[in-house]
């Protein structure tokens, strides 16, 4: 059972999507909340397997709340539910950890894909949205097959944690491979190597 909390400041979407969800046996929305404060104490309480959540709310915005939710409730995953589909705004929601992104525009059958995608542990992007990279087809050259190895699980969704449990590895060896990949592919922090990893995710 794929357990959600929705984040959203506007009561009736919230209605909307928790109606169209209600018949889903597979999933159960089990709270909701209209601001960041709130949301963080849905978590806590109720540990959900997912939260859907708008970047713009009031007390706590989205992208502060995710990065919360990722330190302190690292099962839980994020998508962003939000408007806006600027760079900007994707870079800073893969920064905070997020596992998909979402727009509101898009159809219900969409958010309930992305749920299922991102409640079986991998990540999920809106198609109407758009990755950028400078860099094209650097990895296979300049990356060492471990580093090559760590890029395709960090494509999905996996935390530092579960990359070193998977390769028996320590945490601080992975933190250490994600640097040197970010220095080797001239990219400028971890949700650059988020997105970078997501694009060529089929790659790996």
């Amino acid at each position: 059972m794929i357990t959600v909390v929705l984040a959203e400041d506007h009561q009736a979407l919230i209605d909307g999507i928790r109606s169209y969800l209600e018949t889903e046996d597979d999933i159960k929305i089990v709270g909701h909340a209209n601001d960041g404060e709130a949301l963080l104490e849905m978590v806590k309480k109720k540990s959900p397997t997912l939260v859907l959540c708008d970047i713009r709310m009031p007390k706590i915005d989205g992208i502060a709340a995710a990065r919360i939710i990722k330190k302190q409730y690292p099962g839980t995953k994020v998508i962003a539910f939000t408007m806006f589909d600027q760079e900007n705004a994707i870079a800073q929601m893969l920064d905070a950890g997020v596992a998909g992104y979402i727009l509101k525009n898009s159809s219900m059958q969409v958010v309930l894909e992305a749920i299922r995608v991102v409640g079986q542990g991998k990540t999920y992007f809106d198609k109407k949205i758009h990755l950028p990279f400078a860099t094209k087809n650097k990895s296979k050259s300049i990356l060492s097959a471990r580093e090559q190895e760590i890029l395709g699980l960090i494509s999905r969704g996996k935390t530092s944690y579960e990359i070193a449990d998977q390769l028996f590895i320590g945490k601080t060896t992975v933190d250490t491979h994600r640097k040197n990949m970010i220095r080797k592919l001239g990219l400028s922090g971890a949700g650059e190597l988020l997105r970078y990893a997501l694009e060529k995710k089929y790659d790996f």
